[in-house]
């Protein structure tokens, strides 16, 4: 049997292990008596190539200026071929068109300006370029550009590379214990999310899972309302305190950066000012359409990859007695992403060579990829899952929901396994 109660099946250590119904499982078990020792980062970094860390002003810039001609070139054939104002006849075949028209164009241009979002990330990381005052310059116009305070996030981004699946420290995506989701005993539903779970059911459940991550996960994420961490900058619990992105004296962020804090939230305020604006002299609607509607896509694509490349049911949580920089670093997982890996920098198919190595540039962690998988995949300690990520992320939608405790190694658990409450009664 495998993580929780799971049948496992494999033919060879490197070969990919499935359960029996056919879902990736992670090859490494820390539970195993036989699990693997783990390498040190030192030991990792000496199997990539040097010239994978080299960072290039004019590399960096060339990806800059060709997702801006993207950007210009959708906004361009959206000009040409739709209009902002509403059909007549909302039941018209022209009004589908108009629907139709409008929602493809958010779809790519939101895609087109998440490879902007990426870059942003690449300079908050300090990978952009040799120089962080000319990173920090070019991250903080493209992500205050799309509403995201650069200074503020690229703190509380860089604690989620220090604390990955940290059940107490972590920064985004910390995973709900069985008693904050409303559970008794492990098995009783006592409200929140577990009596949601019971009164609508397992799919749309799952349905409400990704509504609540890719619609609006991320502004309740910037607002401090989900997903933050438990523990405030100074290592002290927060008990229900909120954390956001925006105040300079959050307890999210130590005294020296309060200045830094505040220009970002300085900058996004000035970006609604300009859309309020905006609106006034065009019209809500206009906005709404060339700009609203990318930035909800953009918001879903960033969201879905933090979501999507550190859950799994069969990849462990630790808690603070367990955690070291290096396990939490390896419970990340590379996915496929197809034609997306192009628009969004290959963020999602080469994420554990980024966790590793952030300050490493993305146009050189396919290199860096291939050496760690080389390296790490014999000793069954890369994770990768070959499961397309619509699919994958149905099945973290259905089976990622809780964790039993916040201490030891713990794995999501899904509601679906849980009895309902008529079934307990009859009992």
């Amino acid at each position: 049997m495998g993580k929780g109660g799971q049948s496992v099946q494999s033919s060879s250590r490197n070969a990919i292990k499935t359960t029996k119904d056919g879902h990736w499982v992670s090859p490494y078990n820390p539970l195993d008596p036989k699990a693997p020792e783990l390498p040190s980062k030192g030991e990792i970094k000496a199997v990539i190539p040097k010239e994978c860390f080299e960072r290039s002003y004019i590399h960096s810039m060339y990806f800059v200026a060709r997702d801006t001609a993207m950007a210009a070139g959708c906004a361009y054939i959206a000009y040409q071929t739709l209009s902002t104002d509403l059909p007549a006849d909302l039941a018209s075949v022209d009004a589908l068109k108009w629907f139709l028209g409008w929602n493809t164009y958010a779809f790519w241009m939101g895609c087109i300006l998440t490879g902007h979002w990426v870059l942003a990330h690449e300079c908050g990381h300090g990978a952009f370029s040799p120089s962080q005052t000319f990173n920090d310059f070019w991250g903080f116009i493209m992500h205050q550009a799309l509403l995201v305070p650069y200074f503020a996030w690229q703190y509380t981004h860089a604690k989620h590379h220090r604390r990955t699946n940290n059940t107490m420290d972590g920064e985004s995506h910390v995973p709900n214990s069985k008693d904050e989701m409303g559970l008794v005993n492990g098995v009783e539903r006592h409200g929140g999310y577990a009596a949601i779970h019971e009164a609508i059911g397992d799919g749309p459940f799952a349905m409400l899972q990704i509504f609540a991550h890719l619609v609006v996960g991320w502004p309740l994420y910037l607002l401090g309302l989900a997903s933050t961490g438990r523990l405030g900058n100074d290592g002290k619990p927060l008990d229900g305190e909120i954390i956001d992105h925006y105040r300079p004296w959050s307890k999210m962020f130590p005294s020296k950066l309060r200045f830094k804090v505040a220009l970002s939230t300085v900058g996004v305020i000035a970006s609604w000012v300009g859309l309020y604006f905006a609106a006034q002299k065009y019209g809500v609607l206009p906005v709404s359409l060339w700009y609203m509607g990318p930035l909800m896509w953009n918001q879903a694509w960033l969201v879905l990859y933090t979501w999507l490349q550190h859950n799994d049911p069969s990849v462990p949580q630790y808690g603070p007695d367990e955690w070291t920089w290096v396990k939490g670093a390896l419970s990340t997982i590379d996915r496929p992403y197809g034609i997306f890996d192009f628009f969004h920098h290959k963020i999602g198919s080469t994420h554990v060579a980024h966790h590793l190595f952030h300050e490493m540039p993305f146009y050189k962690a396919d290199v860096a990829t291939a050496a760690i998988k080389a390296f790490l995949e014999p000793k069954g300690l890369y994770n990768y899952d070959p499961t397309p990520w619509y699919m994958a992320m149905w099945r973290v939608a259905k089976t990622c929901h809780y964790i039993d405790d916040l201490n030891g190694i713990q794995y999501y658990k899904s509601l679906e396994d849980i009895p309902l409450s008529k079934d307990l009664k009859k009992d």
